[in-house]
């Protein structure tokens, strides 16, 4: 309370760890909405994994929405870190199903958030098991591996207990298995996406990484490529850009790689990953059950129908069955766990037959074809549909666009591109397809195209900065930092090292309570919000104006002084320098201005008193009482 009179006199308010939760609250309950929003901005600064939750409850309790959803955010983007931490095991079972149902969990993988309550669980086991079906509910599972699920349900300790979870995993098992649509949406983090785009030739092979920032609408470039590559594929998985394969074709060299590499964008660094089994030069590249499928290509004259995985975790390729047709510049996309092979070139024709693979039984089957062959489309999925764009057949690029219905089992046409190209990539995001660069039978293209399903149509996007074919896309999600909340070194503002108190201006505000005379701290250009490290207060307990819970408020001596204003300019005077004047200087010593001072303040206090009317604000009724018999008795 004493911290809110002296900013209502002031127009400076000290916010710090130990003080924001009693100085938010008091803020909240008077309806003093400068001290509101210091307080919040302080709890913004401070959040981190460790404390983010606990900000958010506390911000929600005390009506402050905008902190709130920035606590909330913070939560989304950094979810990795804040389920390792001590908050989150303490949540009920009520919060931890309302975070992880969340669309907008920054996460990986659904194994991430699993775990998460696995952990969660197994922090009070005895009492918390029998939660477990309810809060599985809030887990899609549809997204973890048959792989995985089969391992829970087999070495699981707490599925044991809890038999209803055990057939629920086991129908969604069954249900991964036989290729049903998942019946629920995939998450959408909360985080910056970018499309990455890597490679491709433009008079010889290129080594550039450029990045698509959605949300700005900008292109930006980043730390190129080993090798220069052309007629590689490229794949988002665990968290990594990984550039498979392709073609290094420049003057005087020219060879086809089985290289791979993966980009991190916390380090923006490549690093090398085992090689293939063989050079794959455009060759087609997706990821089924967290392992990435490399399809076809060529090395040299040489056409592949081979196909292998990599896994992440073990880095290590492994060779699959291969597919009937041999097939180089071929399409290749997943759909409910079935990996699709689509046209190509096998030496003598652009094919229009596709192939689906089944990871289960490790086979290839033919589905209908095409209704014209091709080589070089751009191929990707929304929901159960496969769209075909572009793409070369033998005399001619193509603009047309076909799209298979992998529920019906049918081919049909859509909207056709704005200028027919082969080569160019095709990524899905936000239920929208981008069609980046290509080649026309002239040109090397930079325009990037967009097409909407709900209205069939193709718009113009924001072009390369330069034109290029044979490159390679994928979606990324921008990661999460492990350390998130504010350093110093990373601020200009002074550190806590004993200068300056330790103070961090952090906003600069106008209090209406104040006067307004230019040497006033009230004053608009005086008032400033603090976070501090300490100050003298109380003249007894240094308290830092501060009613400690511990201590009895009779045991505090506050005092309310009739100072001249100069005084208050100097943001270091403590609180006990003005008593110890009030207190060594005779009343009859004031000058009559000082005294009308001291009666508004006594006013003030009047008014204030009367305002005490909810019954939090009666905890303090007494306090003030005893401040306003002292005004008045030093006044007389």
């Amino acid at each position: 309370m004493s911290r809110i009179l002296y900013f209502m006199y002031t127009g400076q308010i000290r916010v710090t760890e130990v003080t924001v939760c009693q100085l938010l609250p008091a803020a909240t309950m008077f309806q003093v909405p400068n001290v509101i929003d210091a307080c919040c901005a302080f709890l913004e600064r401070q959040l981190d994994p460790t404390n983010a939750i606990g900000i958010a409850h506390f911000a929600e309790q005390h009506g402050c929405v905008e902190l709130q959803k920035k606590a909330n955010v913070f939560i989304e983007r950094n979810f990795t870190q804040v389920c390792q931490e001590e908050e989150f095991l303490q949540l009920s079972a009520y919060q931890l199903i309302a975070l992880i149902r969340r669309d907008e969990l920054n996460v990986q993988e659904e194994r991430e958030v699993y775990n998460a309550v696995l952990k969660w669980v197994k922090y009070d086991e005895d009492n918390r098991h029998c939660k477990m079906e309810h809060i599985l509910g809030a887990v899609r599972c549809q997204f973890l591996t048959p792989n995985f699920l089969k391992e829970q349900m087999k070495n699981c300790d707490v599925l044991r207990k809890v038999p209803a979870c055990r057939e629920y995993l086991a129908k969604i098992f069954k249900d991964l298995t036989l290729h049903k649509c998942p019946g629920v949406k995939e998450r959408t983090p909360n985080t910056t996406r970018m499309i990455f785009v890597a490679g491709g030739f433009f008079r010889h092979s290129l080594d550039i990484l450029e990045a698509y920032n959605v949300d700005d609408k900008t292109w930006t470039t980043l730390s190129n490529l080993r090798i220069p590559r052309s007629g590689l594929g490229a794949a988002f998985l665990k968290g990594k850009f990984y550039a498979v394969g392709g073609r290094n074709n420049n003057i005087g060299s020219s060879y086809d790689s089985d290289w791979v590499d993966r980009y991190s964008a916390v380090t923006e660094t490549w690093r090398p990953c085992a090689p293939m089994s063989v050079p794959r030069h455009r060759v087609g590249v997706a990821v089924m059950d967290e392992l990435m499928y490399a399809v076809g290509g060529s090395a040299g004259m040489e056409y592949h129908n081979t196909v292998e995985y990599y896994d992440p975790e073990l880095d290590r390729w492994t060779l699959v069955q291969p597919m009937h047709a041999k097939r180089l510049g071929v399409g290749v996309v997943v759909v409910n766990r079935l990996l699709y092979a689509i046209g190509g070139f096998d030496g003598n024709e652009r094919l229009a037959s596709v192939e689906c693979y089944h990871p289960e039984n490790n086979e290839w089957s033919f589905l209908p074809p095409l209704q014209t062959g091709r080589s070089g489309a751009g191929v990707a999925a929304i929901n159960q549909y496969i769209y075909v764009v572009g793409g070369f057949d033998g005399t001619r690029q193509l603009a047309t666009v076909e799209r298979y219905d992998t529920e019906n089992d049918t081919w049909d046409m859509v909207a056709p591109i704005q200028i027919a190209r082969s080569a160019l990539s095709l990524t899905p995001l936000d239920e929208k397809l981008y069609a980046i660069g290509g080649f026309d039978g002239n040109n090397f293209l930079s325009i990037v195209e967009v097409y909407d399903p709900r209205t069939n149509t193709w718009t113009t996007g924001t072009p390369l900065k330069s034109g290029r074919s044979g490159h390679a896309s994928a979606v990324i999600y921008q990661p999460a930092c492990s350390t998130t909340f504010m350093d110093y070194e990373d601020s200009d503002a002074p550190q806590p090292d004993g200068s300056n108190n330790g103070e961090r201006d952090v906003h600069t505000a106008q209090n209406s309570y104040g006067s307004g005379s230019p040497n006033y701290p009230g004053s608009a250009s005086n008032m400033q919000f603090h976070t501090s490290y300490g100050m003298s207060g109380c003249n007894n307990c240094d308290s830092d104006m501060d009613i400690k819970p511990d201590i009895p408020a009779e045991h505090h001596s506050f005092q309310i002084p009739a100072i001249r204003s100069e005084e208050l300019v100097n943001p270091n005077c403590p609180w006990s320098r003005m008593q110890e004047r009030f207190r060594r200087t005779p009343p009859a010593s004031f000058s009559e201005d000082e005294r009308n001072a001291n009666d508004k303040r006594q006013k003030f206090y009047k008014a204030q008193k009367q305002c005490l009317l909810s019954t939090a604000a009666k905890v303090f009724h007494n306090h003030i009482e005893g401040r306003l018999r002292k005004l008045t008795s030093a006044a007389t």
